[in-house]
């Protein structure tokens, strides 16, 4: 049996809305660990071997250029220019525990007026931390994604393992005394659920919830310098992480989710010519297209809209009115 775009669409809603909440997920999808995150690097550096599509001049890249040429021994009276040349801002991230001689991927961005950074070459650029120390040095041939795909981004490049890492981040992760989680959705009724199963599995008081996004861990002494462990044991623990009942709604592409524990007051809903009720009793009105119980979740709401043919912007009309009216018990979020 054919079935259309606009019954897919509702399907994978009601699908989304009762199927995917009240599953467990382990740990590690659920917190952070404070201490355990990436870190942005910058620089300022020079593309060259543009066939003519670099920058037009300017201070910043004849200035950059002549410094360069003195870096290498030569002394130019003459101002210098070429639109061979182009400058560009050099990024990447540092990600946790990451070693001297590692290498990073580094995105290059054109900071003047070149057309396009393809065929060019980063010269050998320093990338700086937040404290200004140097953290990593960038250089190499550009890639902009295939000369046809990404000729619509042709300012912006990526290399691929474009920069070794020359400076370390210190840390002393293994000589904690206790770890702190962050939970990347708060909620109480997590937090709780957290708690309570990193203590049943360390077999004692060890974690605690000091609020709705926090859990604070005290390092067991069959632990201590075994960090490492602890975490791996901790991470794919299982926990069913609450969720509260909200619809996210994105009006310009029509698209709507809904998660959480929905319900729907006794209401009637009138759209157009579409007329649904949501009551304790059998309706035997004529005035009515279609009757669902009191009890009635998102999914049977969808279900049976879906079943007389509402269009998408029908079905955000009818949830921001059922909000509105107080049936529906859930927010609603505009993005």
């Amino acid at each position: 049996m054919k079935m259309t775009k606009i019954n897919v669409y509702f399907f994978l809603l009601a699908f989304v809305s009762v199927q995917c909440f009240g599953s467990a997920s382990r740990l590690k999808e659920l917190v952070t660990i404070k201490g355990v995150r990436s870190n942005p690097i910058i620089g300022y550096g020079l593309v060259i071997g543009l066939n003519g599509t670099g920058d037009s001049g300017g201070e910043i890249t004849n200035t950059s250029l002549k410094k360069m040429f003195q870096t290498l021994g030569l002394n130019p009276q003459s101002e210098v220019s070429s639109k061979n040349v182009a400058a560009v801002i050099v990024t990447a991230k540092i990600q946790p525990f990451s070693r001297i001689g590692q290498k990073l991927d580094v995105t290059v961005s054109s900071i003047s007026d070149a057309s396009s950074l393809a065929g060019g070459t980063l010269l050998v650029t320093p990338l700086k931390g937040g404290d200004g120390k140097v953290y990593a040095i960038a250089d190499g041939p550009l890639s902009i994604g295939g000369l046809q795909k990404g000729a619509s981004f042709a300012t912006t490049a990526r290399i691929p393992n474009g920069a070794i890492i020359e400076r370390e981040i210190e840390t002393s992760f293994n000589e904690k005394k206790a770890v702190r989680m962050a939970i990347n959705n708060p909620d109480f009724t997590t937090a709780a659920r957290i708690e309570k199963t990193i203590n049943q599995e360390l077999g004692g008081k060890f974690a605690s919830a000091s609020d709705a996004a926090t859990i604070d861990i005290i390092i067991p002494n069959n632990y201590e310098k075994k960090i490492v462990t602890l975490l791996a044991t901790l991470e794919n623990l299982e926990v069913v992480a609450d969720t509260s009942a909200k619809i996210v709604i994105n009006e310009r592409t029509g698209t709507l989710v809904a998660g959480g524990n929905i319900l729907l007051k006794k209401s009637a809903i009138s759209h157009g010519d579409l007329v649904v009720e949501v009551k304790g009793e059998e309706n035997n009105s004529k005035n009515y297209l279609h009757t669902i119980k009191k009890s009635t979740t998102i999914n049977d709401l969808v279900k049976a809209l879906n079943a007389l043919g509402t269009k998408p912007e029908d079905l955000i009309s009818i949830f921001q009115a059922l909000k509105k009216n107080g049936s529906l018990i859930a927010d609603i979020e505009l993005i």
